[in-house]
């Protein structure tokens, strides 16, 4: 059937007025879960490989701490250049060149020389340098070939699976190690390069991307594709808009997008790798039980994870992008103050403290489904992508911020991995709830996305803002 009308509004409809994905659109799904799935499985094998290292090589504590902060570090301006990059070059590109930046450095290290915890350290970075950038740059493209009304549960599908990534990881390092050894571990690393080879084959550029920068004819080709039409079945615009270029300072012409993703997004990282970090050594110490059982305790916190994260998604559109973000911030917080007042108290058969923890994670790890994709709905659509960088970049400040904290208040030299003791759990895990509740005050100031196009968002924040809290006026769906 012939489009009659013409407008990038109604290009935009078609792709709007889907009640199921087509096959094309589910395979850039796949991609992009695949993708985040892999980029976590790269991230985490620095800490199996350690394991292996650190005694033979006679590492010291600042080396050690240098290798496993090193890709935390490099996440930090990667996030930011990806995501800005992503606005400037396109989505397809900057997915294959993150991808290929952290699976190749990751190969790199197959090649570390004995006692080379220098040359590991700086591949490590160019590995967090990548890993920043993958999850800032799929996500917006994912989104930019979804239906408005999908686009909350499809954002929250492909970050659900992450924790079966480091549970590859941790696969890999238990089975795979000790028969191909540490260099071998790395070289399995190389693994998530074959993705760019699907996305090369399966994903064209965004079509919302693409009729941004005016390329107009690629655009309704890009679409048709995803749509399973015949592009001459799409009339292109009368009147083209002119190309708008990303500029990281225009960032700061939205406030409120800046206050709430970036400490939105900073107080969850902080709290949120601060339970990781503690909670395995915790559950030894206070269970009296041997560290590999209490690892096996993880196994079921992370599947309360993976369930939490299918869960909002699934909530973010039907209830609300906001909401959900409030509820993983103080979700997380009531979890985390009653296992700091009960951690020695018992239900059945279970701990107060196991148990406040899963509850923690479910929330703190789950809301992560929704908060991944409002980071990005909250930005002009040339800024998409850099928006959401620079949250995740200023956010990835927690990872050293938490750990750095935990260990300050403890009392102990060590950031890295601070010895627990019981008479720490109240202050350290007080200190973990406060940050989350600093994420859910931040979202409450978040305004919200569900139902509305990625063009009426664009619309709302290209007129002046008179103020953080402002409502701007709703924008009719399909206006040009």
């Amino acid at each position: 059937m012939q489009i009659r009308k013409t407008g990038t509004g109604i290009m935009l409809e078609l792709l709007d007025s889907q009640q199921t994905l087509t096959r094309n659109q589910r395979k850039i799904v796949f991609a992009a879960i695949l993708g985040d799935m892999l980029e976590f499985f790269d991230y985490f094998l620095i800490g199996y490989v350690l394991a292996f290292i650190v005694g033979p090589w006679h590492l010291t504590y600042g080396e050690s701490a240098i290798m496993l902060l090193s890709s935390g570090v490099g996440a930090i301006p990667g996030a930011w250049f990806w995501g800005w990059m992503a606005d400037r070059v396109g989505r397809r590109k900057i997915f294959i060149a993150t991808v290929l930046t952290f699976s190749i450095s990751t190969g790199f290290l197959a090649l570390t020389p004995d006692h080379g915890w220098i040359y590991m350290s700086l591949f490590r970075l160019l590995v967090g340098f990548g890993v920043g950038g993958l999850y800032v740059v799929d996500l917006p493209l994912v989104q930019e070939y979804v239906p408005t009304r999908m686009r909350g549960m499809i954002g929250g599908l492909v970050t659900a699976c992450i924790p079966i990534g480091t549970g590859l990881g941790a696969v890999f390092g238990a089975y795979l190690a000790p028969v191909v050894g540490w260099r071998g571990l790395f070289a399995a690393g190389l693994l998530p390069a074959l993705l760019t080879l699907l996305v090369r084959a399966w994903v064209p550029e965004s079509p919302r991307w693409l009729m941004r920068v005016g390329r107009f004819e690629e655009a309704r080709k890009s679409l048709a594709w995803a749509l399973h039409m015949n592009p001459k079945d799409i009339v292109l615009p009368a009147v083209l808009p002119e190309p708008q270029r990303a500029r990281i300072s225009e960032l700061f012409q939205h406030p409120r997008s800046v206050f709430v993703t970036w400490i939105g997004i900073l107080g969850e990282q902080c709290g949120g790798y601060g339970i990781t970090l503690w909670s395995t050594t915790l559950f030894a110490l206070l269970l009296k039980i041997p560290p590999a059982e209490a690892a096996y305790l993880m196994i079921w916190t992370s599947v309360g994870e993976f369930f939490g994260r299918l869960s909002f998604a699934y909530a973010s559109d039907k209830i609300g992008r906001v909401p959900c973000c409030i509820a993983d911030g103080f979700g997380a917080t009531v979890g985390l103050v009653v296992a700091a007042f009960y951690y020695n108290s018992i239900i059945g058969s279970a701990t107060v403290f196991w148990l406040a923890a899963m509850f923690a994670r479910l929330f703190s790890g789950g809301g992560s489904a929704t908060i991944g994709h409002y980071a990005a709905e909250v930005w002009p659509a040339h800024l998409r992508a850099t928006g959401m960088g620079s949250a995740y970049g200023f956010g990835s400040l927690g990872k050293i911020i938490g750990p750095a904290g935990l260990a300050l208040i403890v009392g102990s030299s060590n950031v890295v991995s601070p010895k627990a003791t019981v008479d720490a759990i109240l202050p350290a895990f007080l200190f973990l709830a406060a940050c989350h509740f600093i994420s859910g005050v931040a979202f409450c100031f978040g305004k919200e996305t569900k139902g509305r196009s990625i063009e009426e968002i664009d619309t709302d924040l290209t007129e002046p803002q008179p103020g953080l809290v402002a409502a701007p006026a709703q924008r009719p769906r399909g206006a040009d």
